[in-house]
């Protein structure tokens, strides 16, 4: 069996505002069906970076590749899903109107419409308005209206944010039933403990990929189990790098 081609690949990437440089020559490639983690601190990239791969952020230089299309091209409207940290749902209609509203933009089903609140257990109130909705329910809202398309490519931007440690893993839980199912899912997060659920990770810092590897990779090459020191570990050793270029 051939391998599946590549959802995304950055060539070169860079992505500058009002001569600012915000991503700075990023070269990675996400396999298909995975779910592929974005980590990094606040302000590292990981928004412009996604909002790039769905193509509503030009890019200044370089190549972005998106399901074997460039980044934004009209065709993958219907083939990537996109969930940004503020949900976007309509607070006075019901899950299901908001659900069917979005879906009604793809040609979605009624069948489309249940399945795909159902996927982040919200049938039980799907007749209830968002604005009623617990913080946790209504951003499962938003997740469920990218998923009526049945997108090829999900991208969350800190899907988890806010949420009880028994919805993050519900949460996890279905992300890692649709990778299976063979959706690619790239999810950003700063909370380093939620790399161990993904195949994959892109770690951003100031712009830069520091690198891409596995998580095992992460916790073997920064000397420690626990993620977010061996995360520190390779920022440590990529400063003193730079400092050492610098001083020669």
């Amino acid at each position: 069996m051939s391998p599946l081609p590549a959802a995304i690949e950055a060539d070169g990437l860079h992505v500058s505002r009002s001569r600012t440089k915000i991503l700075r020559g990023l070269d990675f490639t996400v396999d298909s069906g995975r779910i592929t983690g974005l980590l990094g601190p606040s302000g590292s990239g990981k928004t412009t970076l996604m909002r790039a791969i769905v193509g509503v952020q030009r890019i200044t230089r370089g190549t972005l590749t998106v399901l074997g299309r460039p980044a934004g091209s009209a065709p993958l409207r219907h083939d990537v899903g996109y969930v940004t940290q503020g949900a976007s749902v309509y607070p006075d209609l019901s899950v299901e109107a908001n659900v069917r509203y979005f879906g009604a933009m793809h040609g979605a089903t009624t069948a489309d419409t249940a399945g795909a609140i159902a996927a982040v257990g919200l049938s039980t109130l799907a007749r209830q308005k968002a604005a009623d909705l617990s913080g946790g329910q209504f951003s499962r809202v938003s997740l469920a209206c990218a998923l009526v398309s049945h997108p090829k490519l999900l991208v969350l931007d800190e899907p988890t944010v806010g949420l009880d440690p028994v919805l993050r893993a519900e949460l996890w839980e279905r992300f890692a039933a649709m990778a299976a199912a063979g959706t690619t899912l790239l999810v950003s997060s700063h909370v380093m403990e939620e790399a161990s659920h993904c195949s994959s990770l892109l770690l951003l810092r100031d712009g830069l990929l520091l690198a891409q590897l596995t998580p095992t990779e992460l916790a073997e090459r920064g000397h420690s189990s626990d993620l977010e020191r061996a995360f520190l570990s390779l920022i440590k050793a990529a400063d003193r790098g730079q400092e050492s270029q610098v001083a020669s």
